[in-house]
């Protein structure tokens, strides 16, 4: 992903999937190293990935 300002970075945020935001988080923390882009990323990226295990966890629950 291309470096994002934090402008560019709100617009999209709420399109990227999972893998995406992985990627975009771990671009910013070897190259960009800005802080609160950062912490933006990965807490979108914690929330998608909570809510997917979550659902893993209740399909599981139903077996």
């Amino acid at each position: 992903m291309n470096k994002l300002n934090w402008r560019s970075m709100i617009a999209v945020l709420s399109d990227l999937t999972e893998d995406e935001l992985k990627q975009a988080l771990d671009a910013e923390l070897k190259t960009h190293k800005r802080p609160a882009i950062a912490r933006r990323l990965h807490q979108r990226y914690s929330a998608m990935r909570t809510a997917r295990e979550r659902v893993q966890i209740m399909k599981g629950l139903k077996k």
